[in-house]
């Protein structure tokens, strides 16, 4: 058994991942993750289950759990977190998976994956961390705010009529069919802790014995916003937090259930190909693709709105027509429109080992931010197209083959400044001998349907083609 100070064997020995932070978690002072990290570290490591063991992460405080466990862990999007646990369940029968969430994953934008996850009765255990308020993003009411309490959205406290009852996510799970296991623990006290250590190996082991669904509810401590001393806020969940969120098991049915077997159905390529009428005999025809290597990074960039996603998704596109092996990869904020945006598309010939690109050997910056954030990161054999219509310096670090195209003045010849990206892609093939003008044409006659739209493309993507032999 792992000894209460000593770190779990479940653990990474040091957090290398985190370089400013190889011997700590990033939790506030005295919030109540780092102690159910521990726990449920201890418990793997106990029960002989790390190997077994797939993390789903969420996005909230537990975003870097993948930091500390030394098993395998996935991230999932914002609530999504039981969806993507029922995929890697499914797919992974013999694992113990587990998704781990906040109020805000699980209770708010997370509510249905979680209760139809549940309600499947699907292999999995969910435990679900109830601070009573959202902890990364600055301390917004939850789901889970108690009545009278405040935050920074209900600043005179949360009341029913404005704001409702909180949501008793543990009875809600127990008052469905299928789950076998839910319960509700709490990690500020060692009485409190010492029982949270006995419902979570229960846990554990209904996960190992593919007894089904198991939830178990976490009352944490979260000092920083709820603005208290580490011991007030330990106390606090005694004196206020459980008279409204009670500790206990409130359901446990897993001995008189059978164990869950869902079969991972595999299927042959062959058959696949069959469905869809297709060979698997076919001519490789990525073979007949020129390519300056035998893998390409590309970095299309500029401001949203300028086609930059659709550029790479055309680049991709037309590569997989060709049996290329792609990935992309597309990067924006909330201001993507007019803000920045930007995407990366990997082609080659073999398999991608990521579609991370760190230093691009083709990039088109169609804004000058994009040209002076990623010139500097391509190599000298690498290729950089900017858009000389809206960029008029360049600057002096750049180590790759510099190409000027006005690939916004060249589409407005043709139309609209909005087929920019069709001069681009006209201009990368040429320079890059990936695809023929024939390609192009048959692939933007298939892509665009409104013959308005198909003409302005073929002017614009002919006058990129035309720019590439000229310069």
């Amino acid at each position: 058994m792992t000894k209460v100070f000593e770190k779990s064997p479940a653990f990474f020995d040091t957090f290398t991942r985190k370089p400013s932070m190889q011997k700590t978690t990033h939790y506030c002072p005295g919030c109540g993750h780092g102690t159910l990290n521990k726990i449920i570290a201890d418990q793997i490591a106990e029960l002989g289950l790390q190997d077994q063991t797939i993390f789903v992460g969420p996005v909230g405080c537990g975003v870097f759990i993948y930091y500390y466990f030394e098993s395998a862990s996935v991230s999932a999007a914002h609530g999504r977190a039981s969806a993507v646990a029922t995929g890697v369940s499914r797919a992974n029968p013999d694992s113990v998976t587990i998704s781990y969430q906040g109020d805000g994953d699980l209770a708010a934008i997370g509510t249905s994956n979680a209760i139809h996850a549940a309600n499947r009765g699907e292999n999995m255990i969910v435990f679900f961390v109830n601070n009573n308020i959202y902890g990364m993003t600055g301390g917004q009411l939850a789901p889970t705010t108690l009545i009278d309490q405040t935050s920074t959205t209900s600043p005179t406290g949360r009341t029913v009529l404005n704001d409702g009852h909180p949501l008793k996510m543990a009875e809600m799970v127990a008052g469905l069919e299928a789950p076998v296991l839910s319960a509700r623990v709490a990690v500020n006290t060692p009485r409190n802790v010492r029982q949270a250590v006995k419902v979570i190996k229960r846990g554990l082991e209904i996960q190992r014995d593919k007894k089904g669904y198991a939830f178990i509810e976490v009352l944490s401590q979260c000092p920083t916003n709820w603005k208290k001393e580490s011991k007030e806020a330990c106390d606090w969940i005694d004196e206020v937090v459980c008279k409204q969120y009670p500790i206990g098991v409130i359901k446990d049915v897993a001995d008189q259930r059978e164990a869950q077997i869902r079969l991972a159905e595999r299927v042959e390529f062959e058959a696949l190909a069959d469905q869809l009428g297709l060979t698997t005999d076919d001519e490789d025809t990525s073979q007949k693709i020129e390519m300056l290597q035998d893998e390409l990074r590309f970095k299309f960039a500029g401001f949203g709105g300028q086609g930059i996603l659709s550029l790479g998704m055309m680049m991709a596109q037309m590569s997989m027509e060709q049996n290329m092996e792609v990935t992309w990869l597309p990067s924006y904020g909330p201001e993507m429109r007019g803000g920045v945006a930007n995407c990366s598309v990997v082609v080659g010939k073999k398999a991608i080992g990521s579609p991370a690109i760190e230093s691009p050997n083709v990039l088109v910056a169609l804004n000058r931010p994009s040209l002076e954030k990623f010139g500097p990161l391509v190599p000298e054999e690498g290729l950089i197209i900017y858009n000389s219509s809206l960029i008029d310096q360049v600057p002096d670090n750049l180590k790759g083959q510099v190409y000027a195209l006005p690939a916004t003045d060249l589409a407005s010849d043709a139309g609209t400044v909005k087929a920019a990206n069709a001069v681009v892609l006209g201009f990368v093939a040429r320079k890059t001998g990936m695809f023929q003008l024939s390609d192009l044409e048959n692939f933007l006659r298939e892509t665009f349907k409104k013959p308005a739209m198909l003409e302005t493309n073929l002017k614009a993507v002919l006058a990129g083609w035309n720019a590439a032999e000229k310069d």
